[in-house]
């Protein structure tokens, strides 16, 4: 068994089991990928795909049971590694950071900024995908720190801070009868409605909400980030709803915000790194520019304590 064989076992269920693409990531061949995938197979005594002729389609039962451990174990290499090398570059390297498109364009340049002013040696690698994908990124070592609003607490694999709480505006085009009335759920049902797609940004409360207070909410897209929400809210397609930190007045004009926290509540942006993770010291450093609060020590007691169920609010 080597890391080459768990490397290509890996990169074929996150390639969607294409083993061209899989080759082209590890920058070898397609019969050289196949053959480690064959030779690890055979050590383990079962396969842990399901072929079609010589193609990939899925996982056996046995695939599914082994692919975790393939991913900790190739997540515990790379921390080895880190940990080889983290007193000897303080202040240099790389900064892997996972985050959901509206974390990545409005909560991360600033904290961005101001780390880069104190650290103009350490290179950023930013990645940007839904909640789960982040931590699915965490999980396998691809990423340092992972910010999301929901699904980061729901892994034992990994300690998930609470950083800040956020609300919803409604966002119409200036003129709009909305802004002349009370806001309600039940004049937003009177309208169409423009947000982000399930497993985003809290549109999980703004599902409960509807459903809570028996409402049916008459979506016509939805989307990933706020900027396409805005787009098609000025386009006149119906009214928005985004995280409020998505909205500036000058820049969004002739756009107008409602303040919706009263409607859907609060969410909470979760900070997560994974469970033993070697963190160098310029990863402490930007987690603190990022949330004050997550001190070095703060940090270092969460991943020494053992995990807790824990739901965002």
């Amino acid at each position: 068994m080597n890391f080459q064989q768990l490397r290509s076992v890996r990169e074929a269920a996150l390639h969607s089991f294409n083993l061209t693409e899989v080759a082209r990531a590890l920058n070898t061949s397609q019969p050289g990928v196949s053959r480690q995938i064959r030779e690890l197979e055979e050590e383990l005594g079962g396969e842990i795909f399901v072929r079609a002729g010589k193609r990939l389609t899925s996982l056996t039962r046995m695939g599914e049971i082994v692919m975790p451990i393939v991913r900790n174990m190739l997540a515990d290499c790379e921390t080895l590694r880190q940990a080889g090398t983290q007193f000897a570059r303080q202040s240099k390297g790389t900064l892997a950071i996972a985050a959901t498109h509206s974390q990545a364009r409005y909560a991360l340049p600033r904290a961005v900024q101001r780390f880069r002013s104190r650290f103009p040696e350490v290179r950023f690698n930013l990645h940007q995908g839904s909640p789960e994908q982040v931590a699915e990124m965490l999980i396998d070592g691809e990423a340092d720190i992972g910010i999301a609003t929901e699904a980061l607490a729901r892994h034992d694999a990994l300690v998930a801070l609470p950083c800040e709480r956020w609300t919803h505006s409604v966002i119409v085009p200036d003129g709009h009868p909305l802004l002349d009335e009370t806001l309600t759920l039940d004049a937003l049902a009177r309208h169409p409605i423009i947000t982000y797609i399930r497993g985003y940004t809290g549109r999980t409360h703004i599902d409960e909400a509807f459903t809570c207070a028996h409402l049916e909410i008459n979506l016509v897209l939805d989307a990933m980030d706020a900027d396409v929400i805005k787009t098609y809210v000025a386009l006149g397609l119906g009214v928005g709803i985004a995280a409020s930190i998505a909205f500036d007045p000058e820049r969004d004009a002739p756009l107008r915000a409602i303040d919706a926290g009263g409607l859907f509540g609060s969410n909470l942006t979760r900070l997560a790194v994974r469970r033993g993770r070697v963190l160098r010291s310029y990863v402490y450093d930007f987690v603190e520019t990022f949330a004050p609060a997550l001190t070095k020590e703060a940090v270092d007691a969460a991943l020494a304590a053992a995990p807790v169920a824990s739901v965002d609010a």
